[in-house]
């Protein structure tokens, strides 16, 4: 998976590599298949989520540059492999799940592989969550059409926003860094097409 999948995706962070074969990822995948844990392909959750693909996740994680003091919020908890991977580089894990059953399945999975570091949250987040901010990362694992300005008001001087921004099938990766005093930067990583949060945001339309 590494040297046909995540490499060839320019994940060249040896931290990262490595922390894929320290997170089993075979242990977050639903159990009808987990044969194709390691496949180049969004595998269902059930509920209409999806896990993205590896080489998805693995770039995501490195563009994110996650500092072991970070606080990171996790917009779309999902199967608990990427919350998984954002501990286990960072201080704490904020993550949020709109799907009650999905919550409780990746807590039970992160608790078997003794990772503590986590609150999960059960709550619609797709506009933002600022309950615990300000953060220092911010990752939304499913896409929005418009990114909410919410998200980045939340964010500490020098934090980092992941998002996957547009409409199938027509989607940016979008790295936004705050510079402090409300100034943002953003810089386009990758075209991807992923599924959508649920209740995100919407352009507005021109009725005629």
């Amino acid at each position: 998976m590494v040297e046909q999948q995540i490499r060839p995706w320019e994940v060249l962070d040896q931290e990262v590599l490595d922390l894929l074969f320290t997170v089993r990822r075979e242990e977050f995948v639903p159990a009808q298949y987990r044969s194709l844990a390691f496949v180049d392909m969004e595998i269902p959750l059930g509920h209409g989520a999806a896990m993205l693909a590896p080489r998805v996740e693995a770039r995501m994680l490195q563009e994110l540059a996650v500092k072991p003091s970070d606080r990171i919020l996790e917009i779309g908890t999902g199967s608990g492999y990427m919350t998984a991977l954002l501990a286990k580089r960072g201080a704490h894990v904020d993550s949020v799940e709109i799907i009650p059953e999905l919550s409780a399945q990746a807590g039970a999975k992160l608790a078997a592989q003794g990772i503590t570091n986590v609150t999960l949250e059960v709550g619609d987040a797709a506009r933002g969550w600022d309950r615990h901010a300000p953060y220092d990362v911010i990752v939304l694992t499913g896409s929005v059409p418009v990114l909410a300005d919410a998200f980045q008001r939340s964010l500490k001087p020098g934090g980092r926003l992941l998002a996957v921004v547009g409409e199938a099938p027509v989607m940016e990766a979008r790295l936004i860094v705050c510079a402090g005093n409300s100034a943002c930067n953003t810089l386009g990583l990758f075209e991807t097409c992923i599924p959508a949060l649920r209740n995100a945001p919407q352009p507005e339309r021109f009725v005629f």
